[in-house]
């Protein structure tokens, strides 16, 4: 019998898969539990409309992540930020500031967590700022800390 399973069933598929199982595990165990349902035209429809959303929503997002990388290359930030004698800063410029003041300044949302800092921001200067938009979409900025 042919099923559409609903979850991860181990030794015989994954979520939203359709499958040959025997007509007694499939009458005893699938059906029963809700771990599938049969395979009629209907299902299959079903399951081929969900997997070309998945996919439209998939490309959307990729779509909207490349446009982001388009805005931010060229975009400069200017954080202010108060040093000692030495010229190091009392703390350290994190993410949140950073996406905080893009926000503000280019009109940029970006979340703070896809900002990669390779190490914390101590001093004043120029900073190559790389945020991961999506899979393997990125885009760069410049961030100038300054007194």
């Amino acid at each position: 019998m042919k099923v559409i399973l609903l979850t991860d069933v181990k030794g015989h598929g994954k979520k939203d898969q359709v499958v040959e199982v025997s007509d007694g595990f499939a009458r005893n165990f699938l059906l029963p539990q809700k771990k599938a349902i049969p395979a009629d035209a209907k299902a299959q429809n079903d399951l081929k409309g969900k997997a070309e959303a998945k996919q439209f929503r998939h490309d959307e997002e990729r779509r909207a992540a490349e446009e982001t990388a388009k805005r931010l290359s060229g975009v400069t930030i200017r954080i202010k930020a108060s040093s000692g004698a030495d010229g190091r800063l009392y703390g350290a410029v994190t993410a949140k500031e950073i996406a905080t003041e893009l926000s503000a300044s280019a009109g940029i949302t970006v979340d703070k967590r896809k900002i990669q800092l390779d190490a914390p921001i101590k001093a004043h200067g120029s900073y190559r700022i790389e945020v991961r938009l999506f899979e393997d979409v990125s885009g760069t900025f410049t961030v100038l800390v300054e007194a």
